[in-house]
């Protein structure tokens, strides 16, 4: 006993000190962000005293480049560039640069932006940060979780560069305020993960007449490319028509290795900075394709801007009101939110709820728990006693249905003119529906889907079951 105690007081005292660092990451994060903040009011209220209205314009150092001493020693490395230099710097601070998501493309993109002194940057995003956003979100740390993503990734940027203005804006982007919101930037970021969004913003930045750098990333793929420059083409102009929602995956569903979003990131920075500094040969017309597993980076081709483009060609009419009309998520067929898909295809007597399924549990039911999910996602939680079987190898594997039920009911001594009761499992409660149908078709009428899945479980029955 005397064993078990020291264990549960060591137990706490673990738990006590990592509390304490974490409060302490906390404090010493918030002191760097208030220092920054405060040198940033100090730096203001020098450059309003000398007549200036913007931190990061350049004043007359008496050098003849328009630098300060500040700025000619942080921005050094870049000077010494011969094709970059005084002039690519200048450029930068006079630049504004906006970047539409705080995640995982975003994070590294915003990080670079304003280490490298471009003069204004905005960042747009409604979203929390979330204890899964860590892997990849680097721009974020566990001190925010909970709190917006705008003011955690404002402050990591003040930290690093106190000296250029940041502009928060802890909002959704809409056609309701894109117009606004865009217009007072000369470059635009799309950094986000979803097709009504990457259609809203490259229609956008056409009315607009803005350059749009576009990243995306998925599983352990990339891709980049920058629309609207230089009579380059416009994101309509490549996809004209949108595809269908089965083929728009987004990181939650599919998953995605921590780097390679990171990667994408950076390039989208690269890509901005030649083009507000006006150096090198940024990749309008072109895409560049990256594959992490090989380590392989190619650039295509793509096609040029279309004249049958309703946005962008040649007798296109697509102006501001129109661009307020349109609907992004019915052109789509698919939601601007991150929230997932919750569909609803079986009738209410064909589902149960988890609560309903554990209290079935309890009282001993004879039955049979389908997992419909992919054998990589079931390795990573299941439920006791489940049977794992993908929905794709479902119409394969109704024999093992059979058998397991058949096995249930031997188990248990049912009489020949009852059943062992069959449920079935998703991670969210969609591929579980469709399961449930198709196995209503295939005689098993009286198999039923559990409401909402594994996550409903998680939240509703057993709080220390893992989700993800």
């Amino acid at each position: 006993m005397e064993f078990n105690r020291g264990d549960s007081e060591a137990s706490r005292i673990l738990r006590d000190i990592q509390a304490l660092k974490d409060t302490k990451s906390g404090i010493e994060h918030k002191l760097s962000v208030l220092e920054a903040r405060l040198q940033e009011i100090n730096l203001q209220d020098d450059a309003v005293s000398n007549g200036s209205s913007a931190p990061s314009s350049t004043v007359d150092s008496g050098f003849g480049n328009g630098l300060t001493p500040d700025m000619i020693y942080r921005y050094s490395r870049h000077l010494l560039l011969p094709s970059f230099g005084v002039e690519g710097q200048a450029n930068l601070l006079k630049s504004s640069i906006l970047v539409v998501g705080a995640g995982g493309l975003g994070s590294p993109a915003l990080l670079y932006l304003a280490a490298c002194g471009v003069g204004r940057l905005g960042i747009v995003d409604h979203d929390l940060v979330e204890l899964n956003n860590m892997h990849r979100q680097i721009i974020h740390t566990e001190a925010y979780i909970g709190q917006s993503k705008v003011e955690s990734a404002a402050a990591s940027c003040r930290s690093i560069n106190s000296t250029i203005q940041i502009v928060e804006h802890k909002e959704a982007l809409r056609t309701s305020n894109a117009l606004e919101i865009l217009s007072k930037y000369d470059i635009v970021v799309d950094a986000t993960d979803n097709a009504p969004s990457r259609y809203m913003i490259s229609d956008c930045c056409v009315v607009l007449g803005k350059p749009l750098v576009s990243g995306a990333a998925l599983g352990l793929e990339g891709q980049l490319t920058v629309y609207n420059y230089n009579g380059g083409p416009c994101y309509r102009c490549l996809f004209p028509t949108p595809p269908p929602t089965s083929a728009c995956q987004r990181c939650a569903d599919s998953g995605v290795l921590g780097v390679v979003p990171g990667i994408i990131g950076c390039l989208q920075a690269l890509e901005a900075i030649k083009i507000a500094s006006k150096i090198g040969e940024p990749l309008s017309g072109r895409m560049l394709i990256f594959d992490a597993l090989s380590a392989r980076i190619r650039t295509v081709k793509i096609r040029g801007k279309s004249v049958q483009c309703e946005v962008c060609g040649d007798h296109a009419t697509f102006d501001q009101e129109q661009f307020l009309e349109f609907d992004y998520e019915k052109f789509t067929q698919s939601p601007l939110s991150a929230s997932p898909l919750k569909l609803n295809l079986l009738p209410s007597d064909s589902r149960i709820s988890s609560k309903e399924y554990n209290e079935r549990i309890i009282n001993g039911e004879a039955h049979v728990l389908v997992d419909v999910r992919p054998a990589h996602h079931y390795k990573i939680v299941s439920l006791p006693k489940s049977l794992n079987i993908p929905l794709s190898t479902l119409e394969g594997r109704l024999p093992e249905v059979s058998s397991a039920l058949k096995e249930e009911e031997e188990l248990n001594g049912i009489v020949s003119d009852s059943t062992a009761q069959l449920y079935v499992i998703c991670r969210r409660g969609n591929d579980s529906q469709r399961a449930v149908q198709y196995l209503h078709k295939m005689g098993f009428t009286f198999s039923k889907d559990i409401i909402g899945g594994l996550e409903s479980w998680a939240n509703n029955v057993d709080r220390n079951f893992p989700t993800y």
